[in-house]
């Protein structure tokens, strides 16, 4: 069996921008700049950034749907997918006919609990939806008993399913979304900053239930979030993105206590330190404004805020090598 699940090559999206009184195209957002990266089977990696860096617009190109959202998107490189025998399929090359095959293996929660479930659908409709379409073999009993026995796998009761999702707390709904997500067995499932909607005390649930039913079925997770705590907890490897670039990729434990890339120093430095013996480490504080992804710095998109910037940076955009400490950074200054 293939190790690797899912094996991403060299995506760029880019948005266009239209202007003046035709409304014709005037520029492009280059929101995903060449990410590379691959996600192991059984494995959660976290995808972390400040917010605009392009990690949910990874997550969606990942599942093929954003040439259904944003009319005129232009996407580029490799989405492989890699079955158990170690075939590989380019999810991007795929029409939106020959993706629904695929849609059963890989699944998406989405970050808003409270509009991502239609309001007109019962519980049962919202999760026995995914088994209509990708197991029409199944009888209405055998449905309704799959339902049942998702509902308590999140932690549910399966009397909930004749009800609505705005009789639901937050939290519960992200358990109907993740139930929804599971429905049809998927080897990965894309999570779109799962719990950034919800109470600090409900997100703890959902991380660990997210963890448990990893365990029990053995799917593999990218897990997109702002909150460095919450994907350290979860991820056995992070990604660092910066303004629509990979700057770092690693285990944790190596990211989170010894990141190698100046923006993903800074970047940990900001992490709250609850304890008050802890408190002692410095701040690092980046000067100016991030650039627009409209027009980006040449070369490395960080030179113009990073404190070791040199003049060979404006040149290339660097390519991630390997670091001392076993991470894949962006930058040839750190090593």
């Amino acid at each position: 069996m293939s190790s690797v699940v899912l094996e991403v090559k060299n995506l760029h999206v880019r948005f266009p921008v239209h202007g003046g009184i035709l409304q014709r195209k005037v520029a492009d957002v280059r929101a995903v700049d060449g990410v590379s990266f691959t996600v192991n089977r059984g494995e959660t990696l976290g995808l972390v950034g400040e917010s605009g860096c392009g990690k949910t617009t990874v997550g969606r190109a990942l599942i093929n749907i954003l040439s259904h959202v944003a009319p005129g998107v232009e996407v580029e490189g490799e989405v492989n997918y890699v079955d158990a025998n170690g075939t590989k399929t380019n999810l991007l090359a795929l029409s939106r006919s020959e993706m629904v095959r695929f849609r059963s293996k890989i699944q998406m929660i989405f970050q808003d609990p409270y509009s991502s479930l239609n309001a007109r659908l019962s519980v049962k409709q919202i999760i026995a939806e995914p088994l209509e379409i990708h197991q029409p073999e199944l009888t209405a009993a055998q449905v309704d008993e799959k339902v049942k026995w998702l509902l308590e796998r999140v932690g549910l009761q399966p009397e909930y399913a004749v009800r609505f999702p705005h009789e639901f707390s937050g939290g519960q709904r992200q358990r109907i979304g993740i139930a929804r997500a599971l429905a049809t067995n998927p080897d990965v499932i894309i999570c779109d900053e799962p719990v950034s909607a919800l109470d600090v005390s409900v997100q703890a649930q959902v991380i660990n239930l997210m963890e448990d039913l990893q365990k029990e079925f053995g799917m593999s997770y990218l897990f997109i979030a702002h909150d460095l705590s919450v994907v350290y907890h979860i991820s056995q490897r992070i990604a660092v993105m910066y303004l629509g670039n990979m700057v770092e990729i690693g285990s944790a434990d190596d990211v989170y206590f010894d990141p190698v890339h100046p923006y993903s120093r800074a970047l940990l430095s900001a992490v709250p330190e609850p304890d008050p013996t802890r408190r002692d480490k410095k701040r690092i504080v980046l000067q100016g404004d991030i650039p627009t992804p409209l027009n980006k710095p040449s070369g490395c998109g960080f030179r113009t805020r990073c404190p070791i910037a040199q003049p060979a940076c404006a040149q290339d955009a660097p390519v991630m090598i390997a670091a001392p400490n076993g991470s894949h950074v962006a930058c040839p200054y750190t090593t």
